[in-house]
């Protein structure tokens, strides 16, 4: 599972930083999240082949989340896309996109299907056999989702050396991965677990940007491996956190604590700061593993 951080500042792009957008790379997927002003630049700066983005996640309808994704449907268009692509979003998306493309007599030769959110709670929203995204219901000015992003390993590992001790062959390999025991032709049962280990333990990602501080989510990101929580603002200007519904990176800590979170990404920072370090100076003092996003940034989950 790997993270590249596109754009992570809040509000308006700038010539040293860029809004909301990520993409997620996990069990050959690539998902992005949000999709900021200037996201396909950002894509091609950092290498992402545009073609293998089937899935694109939108929390909310504030520009500095969606308005590069009309542009980037139009490029995807220009580069002859053959691939079905989804959206999923808040109601009202779809409207907003098919209007600017049929006023610009623009057209996809790609099928282009919205999801539209409308839920509070959370929901399943992708399902694979490899992968499982919900929603994360959010608190902010307007309808907003995170997102939790979680591997399916169903898949066990086999053992080698008892697979060869009992001469089984190439065949039956897919049975044992899927955990069916083996019966051997003197009718003897080998059980499944003889013969295989456990699965890898399954990775989670959780994305929560932008909301007020909510105890809510808790339960939905219990334990998650990785949490991305917006810290827009230092715990000095908790008035404008409270006012505006985001969050302190105190805040966003406490929440990392609380969820037995193993690590958190902080983001969404507020272009008033000149330096990022208080941010995780902060977050610190609550919450130990806390990593500093920025534009261009790779993170191995």
């Amino acid at each position: 599972m790997k993270l590249t951080i596109l754009g992570c500042y809040a509000a308006t792009p700038r010539t040293i930083s860029n809004p909301t957008a990520q993409v997620l790379e996990i069990k050959n997927h690539l998902f992005l999240i949000d999709c900021g002003e200037g996201t396909q630049v950002q894509l091609r700066k950092n290498k992402i082949k545009f073609s293998k983005v089937n899935h694109i996640f939108i929390s909310h309808l504030h520009g500095d989340h969606f308005y590069g994704l009309v542009g980037l449907l139009s490029t995807f268009m220009l580069l002859n896309r053959e691939n079905d692509l989804h959206v999923y979003g808040p109601k009202g998306i779809k409207e907003i996109i098919l209007l600017q493309l049929r006023a610009s007599g623009s057209y996809t030769g790609y099928n282009l299907y919205f999801h539209e959110l409308i839920s509070k709670e959370s929901e399943i929203i992708f399902e694979d056999e490899k992968v499982v995204v919900k929603t994360i219901p959010l608190k902010h000015r307007v309808y907003t989702n995170g997102f939790l992003f979680q591997e399916k390993n169903i898949k066990r590992k086999l053992n080698l050396e008892a697979i060869e001790s009992y001469k089984i062959d190439t065949c039956y390999f897919q049975k044992l991965v899927y955990g069916g025991d083996m019966k051997l032709e003197d009718g003897t049962i080998i059980p499944n677990e003889v013969l295989t280990s456990d699965p890898d333990p399954e990775k989670s990602y959780a994305f929560c940007s932008d909301t007020v501080y909510n105890e809510d989510i808790l339960p939905i990101i219990k334990d998650v491996d990785v949490l991305y929580h917006e810290t827009t603002f230092l715990d000095s200007e908790e008035h404008l956190a409270e006012k505006t519904m985001h969050t302190t990176a105190k805040q966003a800590a406490k929440i990392a604590k609380l969820a037995n979170a193993k690590a958190l990404i902080m983001g969404h920072y507020s272009t008033r700061y000149g330096s990022l370090d208080p941010f995780k100076e902060e977050a610190e003092t609550i919450f130990t593993n806390v990593i500093l996003a920025d534009d261009g940034k790779t993170i191995e989950l």
